[in-house]
């Protein structure tokens, strides 16, 4: 069994991670704010400081989910949308686009109700993700809100890691390694 843990400080708070083999070479640092509320607090007050002028944000299921919901809270606002894994039986018309994320290793879909779909339309949307790292659900997001006529003002994760670390275009707090077998982080 692997124990081997990265100290993470994020929001003035430090985490433990555990590292978690996403290949025979290459370990991600598994961070989870699921259950976390001073973490999901504490990242969502961060974030909502440096949040551009919107009119709505959205997220992919599930880890961005109790994030949303905190920085929508903590700013007032009374909506943000869910970008969901599948079409569930209450949405219509919906819009699905395919996706590759890291930490699941196979395809999957993230989709939308046409009437969210409506809703996007000619309004100003930020992206947020708890952790980006290839971009893959980050580009699926950036697609549906381009079909339902959105305008992406911004895209906002806790972490960066991998890819998403040389890019300019993603407002983070920390930088997030990505680590060999041993543990050691890969500059």
């Amino acid at each position: 069994m692997n124990d081997m843990v990265y100290s993470l400080t994020v929001a003035g708070l430090e985490r433990q991670l555990p590292l978690c083999p996403i290949s025979d070479t290459v370990m991600i640092g598994a961070f989870v704010i699921f259950g976390d509320m001073e973490l999901t607090i504490a990242c969502a007050t961060e974030l909502n400081k440096r949040i551009p002028e919107h009119d709505v944000m959205i997220t992919a299921e599930s880890k961005g989910i109790p994030l949303i919901f905190e920085m929508a809270r903590q700013a007032g606002e009374k909506r943000y949308l869910l970008a969901r894994k599948s079409p569930k039986l209450y949405m219509k018309d919906v819009f699905c686009v395919e996706v590759r994320s890291i930490t699941t290793g196979h395809p999957q879909t993230l989709c939308i109700d046409g009437k969210d779909a409506e809703y996007l339309k000619g309004k100003r949307v930020v992206i947020v993700d708890d952790v980006i790292s290839t971009g893959e659900s980050l580009r699926a997001m950036e697609e549906l809100v381009r079909l339902a006529g959105g305008e992406i003002v911004g895209k906002m994760a806790i972490l960066v890691e991998g890819e998403a670390i040389d890019r300019d275009d993603i407002l983070y707090l920390e930088k997030l390694p990505l680590f060999r077998n041993d543990g050691t982080p890969i500059e």
